[in-house]
Order: structure tokens, then sequence, then C-alpha cells
């Protein structure tokens, strides 16, 4: 019978924006101890001790979290950037404390939530392996006995003797992983790393948590990919702003979060507060029709506009990209502005973009999408392998919409997302012909 291995009690996590501490130990634990027992803190600045506690220098990252974890469980934690997500992994692998509440955990926590942590770059990836295996509890006799395991899983053998810093960050998080992984703790805590590394890895690694649920282990993902969130877990929360939506059924979970999210109208204006990272900001999304009207609703025969503006905060080249996925979370269009991959080329590919606001402008195909829901993501990447920079996740969904027409000439039931036109031609041809021909590849 499963028992209860974690569990989350009215849990909040406040942060102060601006604020590190004091300076010293000391002076925090005296404003910590002055808290817990209602009092003034010390260290307050002049004025700032009537300061409201909900005041705009107070940002609740959780709020009021109540939920339990069974042992074997698969937990996918979903919800869109911003939502808590990552401070709810950190607070369980006791990275950082929570501010109210109470976590109670039975057994050992394995944490994988960011590239390499715990690696230092001058050592080797064996020594790291070493260090990092320490770091998360084991001792040299298990490291030395696992040690050609986690290799050969990392993928990475030849340049196992290489030190770390020159490695990339694929190759970080494939070692970084396999470390975690072959702990062999009772819980394993999975951020988003994951969606650095490839296909094949990918897929190594949601074989890896997979047995280690089935074998009684306890999983806790988080994950943008809806798609292994559906394939892997076994339940699912929501969370939104740091509270917690829905705690259910993967499939419930997930059905209504696609339902909810994106934003209305076919655009999104968030401005000086649009998803940013330190070269660059996306301000506004727009989805457009043929007469230039923003929409979210796009018939068959139309083309889809996606209109991106953003401001540059550092100047470099970047690679504006879309993803378009259906609301089961399975990637249907991705596309980027390298000249293989458009119709004619971008002028400013390849280009480095001065401080300022720019303009992105793509075309979807008419009679390319089948009639459906849709969801857009946008990435200003700063990589030509599509990483960092901003990420505008699940920022719209938009509804294509088949005609009466084709409707009536075709039933679109058969499933898939695209529906492209294509060349046919059909012709009748004689036995003779085809007996020749028949012959003639015969001998070939």
């Amino acid at each position: 019978m499963s028992h209860t291995v974690i569990e989350f009690e009215n849990v909040w996590k406040e942060y102060r924006l601006g604020t590190l501490g004091h300076g010293t130990l000391y002076r925090d634990l005296q404003s910590w101890w002055a808290r817990l027992r209602g009092k003034e803190d010390p260290n307050a600045l002049i004025g700032d001790v009537e300061r409201d506690p909900s005041s705009a220098d107070r940002f609740w990252a959780l709020q009021d979290l109540n939920f339990s974890v069974q042992e074997g469980d698969v937990l996918g934690i979903v919800g869109k950037n911003g939502a808590g997500k990552s401070t709810l992994l950190k607070i369980l692998s006791r990275v950082t404390l929570p501010t109210r509440g109470e976590i109670r955990i039975k057994g050992r926590c394995a944490s994988l939530l960011e590239i390499g942590t715990g690696f230092h770059p001058e050592l080797t990836g064996r020594e790291n392996i070493y260090l990092n295996g320490a770091i998360l509890g084991m001792n040299r006799a298990e490291i030395d006995r696992k040690l050609d395991e986690i290799i050969a899983f990392s993928g990475i053998e030849q340049f196992i003797d290489t030190p770390v810093k020159r490695y990339s960050s694929g190759m970080y998080v494939r070692l970084a992983f396999a470390v975690a992984a072959h702990l062999d703790p009772e819980i394993l805590v999975v951020d988003e790393v994951l969606a650095v590394g490839d296909f094949e890895f990918q897929a190594k690694c949601l074989d890896k948590m997979r047995s280690a649920s089935q074998s009684g282990r306890t999983v806790l993902f988080v994950s943008h990919n809806l798609q292994a969130v559906t394939n892997l877990c076994t339940r699912a929360i929501l969370l939104q702003k740091g509270r917690m939506i829905m705690n259910d059924d993967v499939q419930s979970v997930l059905r209504h979060y696609v339902q909810n999210i994106g934003s209305e109208g076919g655009q999104i204006i968030w401005g000086e507060d649009g998803p940013s990272s330190p070269e660059v900001r996306i301000e506004r999304i727009r989805m457009l029709r043929e007469n230039g009207l923003v929409s979210s609703e796009f018939p068959f025969e139309e083309r889809i506009g996606v209109e991106i503006t953003f401001r540059v905060l550092m100047p470099r080249v970047f690679f504006p990209t879309i993803h378009i996925k259906n609301l089961d979370g399975v990637a249907c269009i991705a596309s980027t502005n390298f000249p293989a991959m458009s119709v004619t080329p971008d002028p400013a590919y390849n280009t480095r973009l001065e401080v300022g606001l720019h303009r992105t402008m793509v075309w979807i195909p008419s009679h390319f999408m089948m009639d459906g829901d849709y969801l857009l993501d946008v990435v200003m990447a700063v990589t030509p392998g599509i990483r960092g920079g901003a990420y505008a996740e699940d920022a719209l969904k938009f509804t294509v919409a088949d005609s009466i027409e084709l409707r009536t000439q075709y039933s679109l039931t058969t499933g898939g997302m695209v529906m492209p036109r294509l060349d046919w031609r059909t012709e009748p041809i004689s036995e003779a012909e085809a007996l020749s021909k028949a012959i003639s590849e015969a001998s070939a």
C-alpha cells in the first residue's frame, strides 16, 4: 500500500524585489527572528516599518499551497512562465525556504533544477561525477559502482576527461541528469532542463523516470512539453500566479490548462512587462488576417500572419522563431528566419540589430493547417541553436476553420494537423504499358 512521501501544508513564498539581505548573517537572523515574533524589523530603513506587506516591493511567488504526493506517483507540474513551478521545486529541494507553511518529505530527494548545478568548471566530467554525486548524497563506493553506467547513460564518453567548462549546455545536462538519475533516490525532482537535450536523450530520460516510478520511486516533473507530461505523469497540478488551480488526473488538468491560456482577440501587448532576457524583450504579438485585421479565427483558405514587436536591449544577432502546437501539446509547425526555411531570405538574417524597437513578420500559407484550435509560442533566440533569448510560451490561442464548401466535399475527421495543397495526377494506362514497366523495374 502506497503512503505519503511529500506533503505541502499552507506553503507561501514571498520575495522582496531588489532585496538581497542586510549584508551579514547576524542581521539577517535578527530580521527573521523579529518577523517570527511579529515584531518590527530592527534593521529596516527609517520609515519602512509601516510599509504595507502587500506593497509593490513584495511578490508572492507561491500562495497557500496544499497538496500531497504518494509513493510511486509521477506528478506533473504545469503552468505558464512565472506561475511558481520552479519556486515550488526549489523549496522542495531545500534550495530556499518557504516564508510560511510546512513541508514534510520522507525519503532521499535528488534534484535536477539547473544545468550544471554542483559542477566545477575546472574539473573534468569524471571528477564532477564524484563531486556532484557527493553533493547529492552518494558515497565514493556507490559512485565507483555506478561510474561506468553513469558515463554510458550520458553518452559523452569521448569527453569524460575534458574540463566541463568546455562542454556545451547539452553535454552539461546529459551528465547532470545521468548522475541524478543513478543516485536511485526515493524522490526525483526534474525541472525543464531536459529541453536542452536532443530527442534521443529526452526519450532516454523519460524512460529512466518512467522506470523509476514503476519501481516505487516518486517523480516530480516540470515541463512545457504537454505531450511528455501526458505520456509520463499519473497526476498533475496546475499553477497560476503562485496559486494551485487544479490537482487532478493528467487529462483533466491539461484540458483545463489549454482551454484557459492564451490571450483572446488575436493579440497580446506586454510593453515593458514582456518576456525578456538581458538581450531582448518581446513587447507585442499580433495574429493578422490577409486584410490586415487582428484576429484569432482564420479561414482555411487564408494565410495566417504572425507579427512580433520586440525591443533590442543589447546589440546582437537574433533569430525570431515560432512554434505552433495543438491543444494536446503536439508540435505542428516550427519555423525560424533561416534562409533554408524561408520563401525569400529575411534581410535581417544574421545581421546585428541595434538597441531599439524592431518588428518581424511571418506568413503561414493558406490551405495548410487542418481546422482546429492551436497555441502559438514565440522565441527571440540569440543563438542558431534556437536557445536562450526571450520566450513567450502559449502566447496566443487561435482557430483555423474549414470552409462550408470543403466540409461538404470531404470529411475532415481523419485527424492530423496539416492539409496542404499537393500536386495530384490521375490518368489511364494500358495493360501492356503496365507489364512493360514492371519488367523493366524488375531487371534494373
